[in-house]
């Protein structure tokens, strides 16, 4: 048995605040993606420009192919929805800024990392 965690950031290309009502949409399209690959959303929250994740894997599954597909399955489902508001916002085709942050959530308690995303100062 493992426990591989991992607090996934990612970054709206040019940092464009434009993450707003889309938060529920790609909150929902990356549980649904985590879920398909054999992964599990623990928390997700963001703000206008960015989206944190503490999301629970596999240790078949590497974490590259996890990001990869959660950006690129919810830029397109974003993108689909949100047509107007992504290009009013000149992304220049790319939703999500091609880097990410990633940390292994070993050390601390998995509590403390939920609380952070949870206090994250998300837009209505």
């Amino acid at each position: 048995m493992s426990a591989l965690h991992a607090h996934l950031v990612f970054v709206t290309k040019y940092r464009r605040p434009v993450l707003d009502a889309m938060l529920r949409v790609c909150e929902h399209t990356m549980r649904e993606v985590a879920r398909g690959l054999g992964a599990e959303l623990s928390e997700f929250n963001g703000e206008a420009d960015h989206v944190h994740l503490l999301i629970a894997y596999p240790p078949t599954l590497a974490l590259s192919v996890l990001v990869n597909r959660l950006k690129g399955v919810s830029a397109r489902e974003l993108r689909y929805q949100f047509t107007g508001r992504c290009n009013r916002a000149r992304m220049r085709g790319h939703f999500w800024s091609p880097s990410y942050f990633a940390i292994s959530c070993g050390g601390a308690p998995l509590t403390i990392i939920k609380q952070y995303i949870e206090q994250q100062n998300r837009p209505t």
